[in-house]
C-alpha cells in the first residue's frame, strides 16, 4: 500500500477530530475527538518514519500515546467530578465553576 494513503487517512482523521472539537459540547465527546486527533498525528509520525527508514517517528508516537493516556486519566477524573456536582457533562457548564 502506498504510504501517501496513510497520510490521507491521517489528514481525514485529524479533520474529523478537529470538527468534533469545534462542533460538539459534550466533554466526553470532546476528549474522544482530541484522542482521534492525537492518533491521526501518530499515524503521520509512523508513516514518515517508515518513509525515511528510521525509528524516530515511532518513538515520538509512543511518547504521544503515553501522554495521551495520562491526559485521559486526568481529564476523565475532572469530567466525573464536574458531572457529580453539576449533573451535566456539557462544556458550556464549565464556566460555572467560578466561586
Amino acid at each position: 500500500m502506498n504510504p501517501v494513503n496513510y497520510l490521507y487517512l491521517a489528514a481525514l482523521l485529524f479533520t474529523i477530530g478537529a470538527a468534533g472539537v469545534v462542533i460538539r459540547r459534550n466533554a466526553i465527546v470532546l476528549f474522544m475527538c482530541v484522542e482521534l486527533m492525537l492518533n491521526a498525528c501518530n499515524l503521520a509520525f509512523v508513516t514518515f518514519s517508515r518513509l525515511h527508514g528510521n525509528l524516530d517517528g515511532q518513538i515520538i508516537a509512543f511518547f504521544t500515546m503515553v501522554v495521551a493516556a495520562a491526559e485521559v486519566v486526568v481529564g476523565l477524573a475532572i469530567i466525573v467530578t464536574i458531572f457529580r456536582s453539576r449533573h451535566s457533562a456539557s462544556v458550556d457548564d464549565a464556566s460555572l465553576m467560578k466561586l
